[in-house]
């Protein structure tokens, strides 16, 4: 399913523009990858469906992980690079 909504000709060049993930202090889980972070991010935006119901099958971690990604990456200024 990832390679569906983020193909790897996009993937190329978003990849590189994109900061890498950080490990939280405290420790837990590591990070999803930018490339399931971003899938979960355009399946929301482009469905309409609510963070709570992105679906775990896709593989893109929890739709809070997708969604602080969003949110970072909007305050970080990651989306005005990659446009």
């Amino acid at each position: 399913m990832i390679s569906k909504i983020v193909p790897d000709e996009l993937w190329t060049i978003v990849e590189p523009l994109l900061p890498e993930p950080k490990a939280r202090a405290r420790g837990g889980r590591p990070p999803i990858s930018n490339r399931a972070a971003l899938t979960g991010i355009l399946f929301v935006l482009r469905s309409g469906v609510p963070w709570r119901m992105l679906p775990q099958e896709m593989g893109c971690g929890s739709d809070v992980a997708c969604w602080r990604r969003l949110r970072d990456w909007q305050r970080d200024g990651v989306w005005a690079r990659v446009y």
